[in-house]
């Protein structure tokens, strides 16, 4: 009706431009409504779902594998049919003139493509897949195969070592089979002065269990338990042996048992083993006999004041003193002289100690060993000053400390020696040559430049 109405106040041409511009609006109308999707559509494929949207993109492993059918892409613009599976580092675009999505391989600077799905292939190695690509089921089953391979070589390494060692199970029962028993040191030691005291045993036996019983003892409650079964008891009566080497290694078995062990020194000196070392060292006996004894005799006497006085009052001193004028014995010169030093040195440590109770009852029972006047008597201070005429510098270098201890009791007994000055003048010029060779190799504390010093102070006394 309006456009009839307005027909009749519109002359003809003007209804013509009327009626072309209703139909271009309703035109334009249809297009932007048309358009309006293809705009939406290529602002989600540009913006990767988006960063802020809050959703998580859909991947390949979340859909299920056979509802996606994986798209093949070449370096010219495909069609991607509805649900197809885009390859990663592919470029996908959409048509504004046909509607469609597309998508190809990247183009790379040199032409050709380098997606990550080639990188991976090519880490991957020689896998059973498509010469062009490859989907997520393909990768599980390469994978799965190489699980597989390692698996198979783990197994025959574990066959190979299996063939190489036994289980432990195995290793059990043969043990059991053997009867192996481990002894106590105890039972040990019972058994070996069995074997020493019996009369069926040969000299050798006897020898041997002797040698091992040594080794035992060393340890503070071995010897107590070696103590406890009689067997110190039996070795002391092995030194009047007329065998000489049962002598020697029954001094050798009570020496390692003496050592550090008051409890076993009052057995052993009540048992009598200070006069029967005392007598093998004063006789005529071979040089392996009179060091073992010699052993003994030390492992008794220190740290032990009662043994010390007993040793005095049977004329240990002079015992030890003969030494020094039996030929072949010149071995012994430096033990006899390192256990005068330790005796000496002993007993002033102690007087010059913390005082106590404990201690004072000790100092009273060294004041009962009157060990010095014996040394004067007996003219020690040139006993020892003469053995720095050796040629060992060790040896010299024990006569020196023992010389330097004895200078408070026998320092007029040195003034008046030439022979002892003149020792010390040559000492002291060879020791200086010495000394300053190691000085030149960089030594400035050497042995040589030790010995020097302990030189040079006897001089500065005399």
């Amino acid at each position: 009706v309006a456009m009839s109405h307005w027909a009749g106040l519109v002359s003809t041409p003007a209804k013509v431009n009327l009626l072309l511009l209703v139909v271009s609006v309703v035109f334009s109308w249809t297009s932007l409504s048309d358009r309006v999707p293809e705009f939406a559509l290529t602002k989600i494929e540009e913006s990767d779902i988006g960063e802020g949207s809050g959703e998580e993109p859909v991947t390949e492993d979340a859909a299920d594998p056979e509802d996606l059918e994986v798209f093949y892409p070449t370096h010219q613009w495909q069609t991607l049919r509805p649900g197809q599976a885009v390859p990663a580092g592919s470029h996908v675009r959409l048509n504004l003139q046909t509607g469609e999505r597309e998508a190809k391989l990247p183009d790379s600077e040199n032409g050709r493509s380098d997606t990550k799905e080639e990188r991976r292939r090519r880490r991957l190695g020689k896998v059973d897949v498509d010469s062009n690509s490859f989907t997520s089921q393909e990768l599980k089953k390469a994978l799965a195969k190489m699980k597989e391979s390692e698996k198979a070589e783990r197994k025959a390494h574990e066959e190979e070592v299996r063939k190489k060692f036994r289980p432990i199970e195995q290793l059990k029962k043969e043990f059991e089979k053997l009867n192996v028993k481990m002894e106590t040191d105890y039972e040990i030691m019972v058994k070996l002065i069995s074997k020493f005291n019996s009369s069926a045993s040969t000299l050798d036996e006897k020898v041997v269990a002797l040698y091992d019983l040594e080794y035992y003892v060393h340890q503070v409650d071995n010897a107590k338990d070696f103590l406890s079964m009689g067997g110190l008891q039996l070795v002391i009566e092995g030194l009047n042996s007329t065998e000489a080497a049962l002598k020697e290694n029954a001094a050798f078995v009570l020496g390692a048992a003496l050592s550090s062990n008051p409890k076993v020194q009052i057995e052993a000196i009540e048992g009598g083993a200070l006069q029967k070392l005392l007598v093998i060292l004063a006789t005529d006996q071979p040089l392996a006999v009179k060091k073992k004894a010699l052993f003994a005799l030390s492992s008794m006497l220190r740290h032990f004041p009662y043994a010390q006085q007993q040793f005095l009052k049977l004329g240990g001193l002079q015992v030890l003193r003969s030494l020094f004028r039996q030929k072949g014995m010149e071995t012994l010169y430096i033990r006899v002289v390192t256990l005068l030093y330790d005796l000496i040195m002993e007993k002033m440590l102690l007087e010059n100690s913390q005082h106590g109770d404990q201690m004072e009852e000790k100092i009273h029972q060294y004041q009962q060993v009157k060990l010095v006047p014996a040394v004067l008597e007996q003219d020690w201070c040139v006993v020892v000053s003469n053995l720095l005429a050796m040629p060992e510098h060790d040896a010299r270098e024990k006569v020196l400390k023992t010389v330097s201890v004895l200078m408070a009791f026998c320092k007029e007994r040195y003034q008046g020696d030439q022979a002892l000055s003149t020792t010390l003048s040559l000492l002291r010029s060879e020791y200086e040559e010495l000394a300053a060779e190691e000085q030149r190799e960089g030594d400035k504390d050497g042995y040589f430049q030790e010995l020097l010093g302990s030189v040079n102070t006897i001089i500065q006394e005399l």
